[in-house]
């Protein structure tokens, strides 16, 4: 599908479906149904990351599209959504599943203060280094 067909066929089901939730990306991680993707710059990224989300700046979107697995739903992310939503129709456009963190990492930091993120890290398991990503 190109963009042109993309959007003459956007309708409010496609706007619901395009989002996601904290609680319901968090439960899809923990199940390893899904892929945390922070598209932030690289200088992002090193001032401030979650263990648990695999950094692809969105610049390198297009080059590194062998490294995200199509057999889990993909779910965007950055502090405010605008790359977010660019990485997103662009993943969807070359037939991966998405949707979009709608609340941003901004947010997401604020979620997992204190025992919630320990909650989470001990569900989700280890950094990116061991399985969550393969």
């Amino acid at each position: 599908m190109d963009f042109t067909n993309y959007l003459t066929r956007f309708d409010y089901l496609e706007r619901k479906n395009m989002k996601i939730g904290i609680e319901a990306m968090l439960d899809l991680l923990i199940r390893r149904e899904a892929i945390l993707l922070d598209i932030r710059f690289p200088e992002e990224t090193a001032a401030w990351s979650f263990g648990f989300a695999q950094a692809l700046p969105l610049n390198e979107l297009p080059a590194r599209l062998s490294e995200l697995d199509k057999e889990k739903l993909i779910v965007t992310a950055c502090p405010h959504n605008d790359r977010a939503s660019l990485a997103r129709h662009y993943l969807h456009l070359q037939g991966y599943r998405t949707k979009y963190l709608f609340e941003g990492l901004l947010q997401l930091a604020n979620y997992l203060r204190g025992d919630k993120a320990r909650e989470i890290i001990r569900k989700i398991g280890s950094p990116p280094s061991a399985s969550i990503f393969q």
